[in-house]
Order: C-alpha cells, then sequence, then structure tokens
C-alpha cells in the first residue's frame, strides 16, 4: 500500500500528507517515504511514559526513533472503545510535545450532545480539558482535528458549515490548524478543502483526518488531489 501512494504523492507542493499506520508498519512508511518531503509520518496512539513497566504500551520516545513526527490523539474509537478520558489525553499530549513531536488531538460530540444543542460547549470543555498543562509556548506546535462521534464509520458526514462553524469554536480557544475527520471521501473533501478559502465562513478548516478512505489508495490519492 505505501508504495502505491508513493508515486501519488511524490510531487504535491500544496499539502503535507501524513501517513499514520499501525505501529507495526511505522519502520517500513518511514523507510518508504523517507527522501519525500511532502509526506510525514504519524501515529495512531502513544502512550504517556517515556519509559517504565507499562507492557505493551508505545512511548513517544520509541516512535521518534522510528521517524514519526507526528501523533493522534484523544481518536473517537480511543475514547468510546478504549474509555480513555481527556485526562489521559492530556497525559499524552504533554509526553508527544516533550519530545518534540506534534501531536493531532481529536475534539468531537456524541449524536446525543449534538441533538441537545451542546456542541460549542461540549468542544471547549474537551480542549480545555485535553490539553491540561500545556504551556503556552508549545500551544502552537498542536494540531486539533473537530471528529464529531456520530459521524466517525456512519458515512454520515458532518455537513461543511457545521464542521467550519464547530472548527471556529476550536479556534475561538485555541489558534492552531484544524482538520475535520468524520466519513471523508472523494465524493465530499472538495467542500471541506474549498471552506478554507471562503472568507465568509472566517478561517474555515485548515485539512482533513481522513479515516476508512485512506484504506484504499486510490481513494486516499483522490482526495489528496482536492488540495493540489
Amino acid at each position: 500500500m505505501f508504495l502505491a501512494l508513493r508515486g501519488g504523492l511524490k510531487n504535491n507542493s500544496k499539502a503535507e500528507a501524513v501517513v499514520c499506520p499501525p505501529f507495526v508498519y511505522l519502520a517500513e512508511a518511514a523507510k518508504v517515504f523517507k527522501n519525500q518531503s511532502s509526506v510525514k509520518i504519524g501515529a495512531q496512539n502513544c502512550f504517556w511514559e517515556e519509559k517504565g513497566a507499562f507492557t505493551g504500551e508505545i512511548s513517544p520516545k520509541m516512535l521518534k526513533s522510528l521517524g514519526v513526527k507526528y501523533v493522534i490523539l484523544g481518536h473517537s474509537e480511543r475514547v468510546m472503545i478504549m474509555g480513555e478520558t481527556n485526562e489521559m489525553t492530556a497525559r499524552k499530549v504533554n509526553a508527544v510535545l516533550k519530545l518534540g513531536l506534534t501531536p493531532i488531538v481529536c475534539i468531537g460530540e456524541t449524536a446525543e450532545e449534538r441533538k441537545q444543542g451542546k456542541t460549542s460547549i461540549i468542544l471547549e470543555k474537551e480542549l480545555k480539558e485535553s490539553l491540561q498543562g500545556v504551556a503556552k509556548n508549545q500551544m502552537t506546535k498542536i494540531v486539533l482535528a473537530y471528529e464529531p462521534l456520530w459521524a466517525i464509520g456512519t458515512g454520515k458526514a458532518c455537513s461543511v458549515d457545521e464542521a467550519v462553524k464547530a472548527a471556529n469554536v476550536l479556534r475561538r480557544t485555541r489558534k492552531a490548524p484544524i482538520l475535520y475527520g468524520g466519513s471523508v471521501h472523494s465524493q465530499n473533501a472538495a467542500g471541506y478543502i474549498a471552506a478554507r478559502l471562503d472568507s465568509a465562513r472566517q478561517a474555515g478548516l485548515d485539512g482533513l483526518l481522513i479515516g476508512g478512505a485512506s484504506l484504499d489508495p486510490k481513494e486516499f490519492l483522490a482526495i489528496i488531489k482536492q488540495i493540489r
């Protein structure tokens, strides 16, 4: 799969692609994309301690040794299935920043919270708790991802206007690049990217966090081409 992506990503000068495979494939990905400046390697998660007796966990230091630049933290599936909390995410964010890596911090509301009109309140709360302890001079080194839990793996993507509204709530609290993730595919990606250039929508979105669609090289490259 990495080889299939390498050719398509080679000459993409307008967008930085971050490939985040499972831990066991990180070394292979780093080798394949070693000479491509527009492609960075990211991990799907990590632990908050640099070393110690934590069987089965992967530390930021281990990831850095493999050439990893980004780490996804607080992903909806880690929250919903693994029971991770905002406090745990905050510990991971601080550990990742300490090692000079860039955390991609996922923030998003449930279907019930959305129905109750609590999206803004929930986003602000999650963001505050997930970035607890982060020094002010480190805030600019964080990437945020608006990832509504109700849109993950459901095929029900958030509308562009709703995604931009949520992104602007996050941006009001923290000045950071903001991605949208939630049932993104080649047929709807262009709308989110176009919102970045629409002044009427304020700052809009800065990129995409692609889930299931990234497993198909052709589909992933089709999304990347929307940004070129």
